[in-house]
């Protein structure tokens, strides 16, 4: 073989090797997302562990701040095991100090004490404050994410992967509804000596007040806990806990679209849960007083997000029929009729009577955004404004 001949050889290989780099890179492009769906929502009564909703449960998402459940968790392991005290300082590291926002502000070679860290990724959701319990209880954070995520296996959590303590963005960082609902579960069970830090609305700190993101908190009675969570890629997330008439449920939600429609779909799911629980000690409750400044906040929570519209898909010669199709539309739909109320409503036509089906008690935004989004599914649907009677269905 001559020089030529080499030469020849080498360029081919060369082209060879590009034309399987481009090919590489295009399936890695087009490949599927390991996130299948960004809409998931998930509630189980937590006294017996029975799926009371479920939509998407186990998709793998990305939890985002919810993230920092985990990290709570490994700290308190941490303090039961008294390896650290309340008091515990931590050092922060420079690597601490770079974490993009939401963050507290602590300065390299500065401390901060447990106990401040744990109110800190409660109310402020702090991505500083995470990495510094990382590196004070693992050595580095990419150690502790893998502890994390072993911690998480063991008690459960079998689709859930940890790559940071914060939830900031990272591809392989992923969770499903089902798994942050056992979580949110164990963190009651496990830790009650620690689980009234979640219901913090306010906390202090060198001068400056820190608010729980966790707004739903304050209108929803009995709710307790938990966290947010939001980055664009996951959008508005939330886990809620929640003890009434002496039942305790646990809530998920990932992908809402706004904090508001996150705040409402929670609020509906939860509702509908504890009315399948049970509908007498419901009754009974709505009648007491609690109840009733509930259901002053939930009406006035109704007037400002208008959430007296529904949609129709339909009209259909039987009552099973159309709610089957009332049914199949939250199914097709979740991320904006999720937790709505599914109603028969009967027309008189002649001799006949035809059975409207339709879901009610969401925003005239999420209605219009759902009617387009199952016309795209070639199912019919129109918007109209939920009369009172409909409203009150719903409540």
């Amino acid at each position: 073989m001559n020089i030529t001949d080499i030469k020849a050889l080498s360029s081919q290989k060369k082209h060879l090797y590009v034309a399987g780099l481009v090919i590489a890179l295009a399936l890695t492009c087009f490949a599927p997302s390991t996130a299948q769906a960004k809409y998931a929502s998930f509630v189980i009564d937590a006294d017996t562990g029975r799926v009371l909703h479920s939509v998407n449960a186990d998709t793998r998402n990305y939890p985002a701040s919810l993230t920092k459940m985990m990290t709570l968790f490994m700290l308190f392991e941490a303090l039961e095991a008294k390896k650290i005290t309340m008091n515990t300082k931590m050092r922060v590291s420079r690597r601490a100090t770079w974490q993009p926002p939401s963050r507290l502000g602590v300065k390299a070679g500065s401390t901060i004490r447990v106990k401040d860290a744990i109110y800190a990724l409660v109310t402020k959701s702090a991505n500083d404050v995470a990495t510094v319990v990382a590196e004070a209880l693992g050595g580095t954070e990419w150690e502790f994410a893998k502890e994390m995520t072993k911690r998480a296996h063991e008690i459960g959590m079998k689709s859930t992967t940890f790559r940071n303590a914060s939830g900031l963005p990272n591809r392989r960082q992923m969770s499903t509804a089902r798994d942050m609902a056992k979580l949110g579960d164990e963190l009651w069970k496990r830790f009650p000596q620690y689980y009234g830090f979640f219901k913090t609305e306010k906390w202090s700190y060198k001068g400056r007040t820190y608010g729980n993101h966790n707004k739903l908190m304050k209108r929803y009675d009995g709710m307790d806990g938990i966290k947010t969570g939001y980055i664009r890629a996951a959008g508005f997330n939330l886990v809620s806990s929640v003890n009434r008439g002496g039942h305790r449920v646990i809530g998920v939600v990932f992908g809402g679209k706004t904090p508001t429609h996150r705040n409402n779909i929670m609020a509906r799911i939860l509702d509908n849960a504890f009315t399948e629980i049970d509908p007498q000690m419901m009754a009974a409750y709505k009648k007491g007083k609690k109840a009733e400044k509930a259901k002053k906040a939930y009406e006035i929570a109704s007037r400002r997000t208008s959430t007296a519209w529904g949609v129709q898909v339909g009209a259909y010669g039987s009552i099973k029929t159309a709610r089957t199709q009332a049914i199949a539309a939250v199914k097709r739909a979740p991320s904006y009729l999720a937790g709505a109320k599914t109603l028969v409503v009967p027309l008189k036509n002649g001799k006949k009577s035809v059975y409207r089906a339709r879901v009610v008690g969401i925003e005239k935004r999420e209605a219009y955004r759902a009617c387009k989004a199952l016309k795209r599914l070639k199912q019919p649907c129109m918007v109209f404004k939920a009369k009172n009677t409909e409203v009150a269905m719903n409540r």
